[in-house]
Formats: C-alpha cells, structure tokens, sequence
C-alpha cells in the first residue's frame, strides 16, 4: 500500500527528544521559545505563540481579539470541522459563505454576508494554498473586522509576498500529519505586540507570574517534548515543501489526459501551494462514482482520502444549534461530493508516483 500520508523520525529529532527527556524540563520551556522564534521566523513575522494543538489556536486567537457571544464570524463550510467548533468554543456564530474552484473562500460571497453583528472573517487555506488574502483584506478594513487565518495545512504557503499566518491572526496546527509536525500542536502568529502579550496571558491560565492572574485563561501549552520534534523540520520547511511541489508536479503530469476527473486548479502567479494534499476530483457520470473510486483505489495499493464528504454544518449535532448558520453554498456541496486527496507526502519515489498515475488511469479507464 502506498500511504496517503508517512510520518519519518530524523536522527536529529530523536537526538533532539532525548536531550529534553534527560534536562528532566518536559513541559513548556526554552524549547518551545525557541520553536516560536523559528515559525516566526518562517513566516516572517514578529510573533509565534504555541499552543497544544491548531484548535486551541482558533479558538485563542478569537479570544483574544475579543469575539464573543453574539458576534458572528464568517467562514467557509469546506473545511475540517474544527473551523467550526473553535468558532462554537469561542461563543461566537458561524456564518458560511460558499467557495471557488480553488476551494477555499471566495470574497464574492463574503462581502454580502457582513452585517453589525460580523467580527471576522476565518478563511482556510485548504490543502496548502492560500485564499485570496488580498480581496478579503480589503473587506475587513472596509468593515473594520479582524482576519483570522485557518493556516493548519499551509505552514510556509506565500500570498503575493505575504506569508501564511502574516495578513491577520494566523492559526497553525502541527498535527502528525501536517507539513511541519509534532504530533498534537499549533501556533499563532500575530505582528501586534499586545495581541501577542495578550495570546500568552490566556495560553497560560491567565497568569503573567506564578499566582498573580489578570484574566480567566486556559492551559494550552506546548510541551518542550512536543517542540523538539518540530524543530529540526522548521529548518528543512522550504525542503519539505519542494518535496511536495515536485511530486504534485509529477501527478498533474502523469493525470492531465485522464478523463473523468478534474486536477487542482492551477497556481496563479503571486502565490504558491505547498500541497499538504493533492486534491482532485471525480466528475458525475464517470465510470465510478467518486466513493467507488476510493474503493477500488485502496483496494489496488494506493491510499486516498475524502478531506472532507460533507460541508461542515451539514451533521446532526449542528443542526439544533441556532449559534450555526447553515446557507446554501452549492459550490461547496457539489465539490465536497467529488474530491479525492492522493498521496504527495514527501516521502513518495519516482517507482511510487508513476504507480499512483497509472493506478488511476487504470481504475477509471
């Protein structure tokens, strides 16, 4: 089988790891600090607090900003269902506007949706390729509304020189799967300095010296565990990444003349996609249908995954929740009936990537 994903420990990371278990300092430390100082550096930004996972991330971030109860953020309904919970965790109302063939957020259907009670707009750079940061910017500073970017599959994805996490609050996870990993994490960045101080006061109870609390926070520390297994990946990223783009290159070729199938849009100029997944789609009225084509596929060797089989709000635990907006967003709902995501982890060989082509071709033909 070749895995949709594949988790490698480097030497340095394990010699890493073994240092902190001998310091006896588990918890968060001088190696989470100098995480931060790393991501942020990464990113091109002024500040990187860590946090034990990419939703406590949202929902920190909105905390912080000081959305609340009865205030609404508006997000996309084609994304992992953590968007959603942070928005639910944090007290506020989520309102969805539907997507562009890019997958993410298109601002055409956002703009409409601002009232008084909007706050933030949260797009999700899906897959590793960042949502048109500029229109959207230009909506918040219109409306005076913050940007909370869900930068969890995008860690070093580039806007038009902008990084991701660097256009307004960024939230990252390093989940086991993600690009730069350390198994539960997340990080927000922020070039505000009392935005960053305030982030570091709620991640830690609420406390600036041991007893002394200004506000009524959490415990979302990052181990000094977890970050030294993302250290030694932070200083290969643009390594990581180009892995990914040369093998999403290598499948756009080895798909182009298969019929029956739609290849991600193209990059446009100005942006780059890291590719945390290489998502196509099934078209209706195929050979198979999409879900008997991840059957099958698994069934020849080759992992796949359905990231994700649904718009987010469309769950029965949604739909008494009147803090829950369901819309129509006809785009979301037919692309979330089709997508595919196939292995470009960056682990996969030349042997692996021309099976993966031919695999398909041979399913669909």
């Amino acid at each position: 089988m070749i895995p949709i994903t594949k988790v490698e420990i480097a030497p340095e990371t394990e010699a890493l790891v073994l240092n902190v278990l001998r310091s006896g300092q588990l918890a968060q430390g001088a190696v989470v600090a100098e995480l931060e100082t790393l991501f942020a550096k990464v990113h091109e930004v002024n500040h990187a607090v860590a946090v034990n996972n990419g939703t406590t991330a949202l929902v920190l971030a909105m905390q912080a900003l000081g959305i609340r109860a009865g205030d609404e953020v508006i997000t996309t309904p084609f994304t992992f269902v953590a968007t959603l919970n942070a928005i639910l965790e944090a007290g506020a109302t989520a309102v969805f506007a539907d997507i562009g063939d890019d997958y993410n957020i298109d601002p055409r259907m956002v703009a409409p949706l601002v009232n008084e009670r909007t706050k933030a707009i949260m797009p999700v750079h899906l897959y590793g390729y960042m949502a048109d940061m500029g229109a959207l910017q230009q909506i918040a500073t219109e409306h005076r509304l913050h940007i909370v970017e869900d930068a969890a599959q995008a860690v070093g994805a580039d806007y038009h020189g902008t990084k991701a996490g660097g256009t307004g609050t960024g939230c990252f996870s390093m989940y086991a799967t993600k690009n730069i990993s350390t198994g539960e994490g997340g990080m927000v960045t922020t070039n505000s300095d009392e935005l960053d101080d305030q982030l570091r006061l709620l991640r830690n109870q609420g406390m600036r010296a041991r007893y002394q609390y200004e506000a009524a926070g959490h415990n979302y520390r990052l181990t000094n565990l977890a970050a030294a297994v993302g250290i030694p990946q932070i200083g290969r990223i643009s390594e990581i990444n180009a892995a990914r783009q040369t093998n999403a290159a290598a499948l756009r070729a080895g798909l182009a003349d298969i019929d029956g199938i739609l290849l991600p849009a193209e990059t446009k100029e100005g942006q780059t996609h890291v590719y945390h997944q290489f998502t196509i789609r099934v078209l209706p009225g195929g050979k198979l249908s999409r879900d008997e084509f991840v059957d099958t596929l698994i069934e020849e060797g080759v992992g796949c995954g359905v990231y994700y089989p649904k718009v987010v709000f469309d769950y029965d635990c949604y739909r008494d929740d009147k803090r829950v907006k369901p819309a129509e967003v006809p785009k979301a709902t037919t692309i979330a009936s089709e997508v595919v995501s196939l292995p470009v982890h960056p682990f996969l060989t030349e042997q692996e990537l021309e099976t993966i082509c031919s695999t398909v071709k041979k399913v669909l033909s």
